[in-house]
């Protein structure tokens, strides 16, 4: 099983979003800086959210995106789903195929376990995630750093 980097920073990027409370769009860039994430990559994970309706865009000054739905309505699975990243624990593809064109002996083990996993990313949601009091102090400690960061740069110039 492999939940691959496109994934992880697509999941990374809409808890970011989710626990920006400016009510304001949220530029890309911030969230890149904030997660060290390539902006470009942003942009085309971006894409593929705005086309599921996770994300809406906003065009112009003051522009970025907002979640296209309530935090509490966007599971992590549809995420995932979005940016095009099945989940499979097998190796075969869920074909059943594994062991030279047959099922092979682990096949249902690990199938069982690809269902168990999807059930836990179907039942948790971004508000879920938003919650905790952990990912509320790692947010705000990347805040704080972000704006240390441009405050310093600003200095310089």
């Amino acid at each position: 099983m492999r939940i691959t980097t496109r994934g992880r920073y697509a999941v990374t990027a809409m808890l970011d979003l989710s626990l920006d409370s400016s009510q304001r769009p949220v530029p890309l860039a911030s969230i890149a800086e904030r997660q060290s994430i390539s902006l470009s990559y942003l942009e085309q994970l971006f894409g593929r959210l705005r086309k599921a309706g996770l994300v809406v865009s906003v065009r112009g000054p003051g522009g970025g995106y907002n979640l296209g739905a309530a935090a509490s309505t966007i599971s992590i699975a549809k995420i995932i789903d979005a940016v095009d990243e099945g989940l499979d624990t097998t190796l075969c593809g869920a074909k059943g195929n594994c062991n030279a064109g047959e099922i092979c002996l682990t096949h249902l083990l690990w199938d069982e376990l690809g269902r168990e996993i999807q059930k836990f990313l179907s039942s948790t949601s971004l508000a879920d995630l938003s919650s905790r009091h952990e990912t509320q102090s790692i947010f705000q400690r990347q805040l704080k750093q972000t704006l240390a960061l441009q405050h310093v740069q600003s200095a310089i110039q």
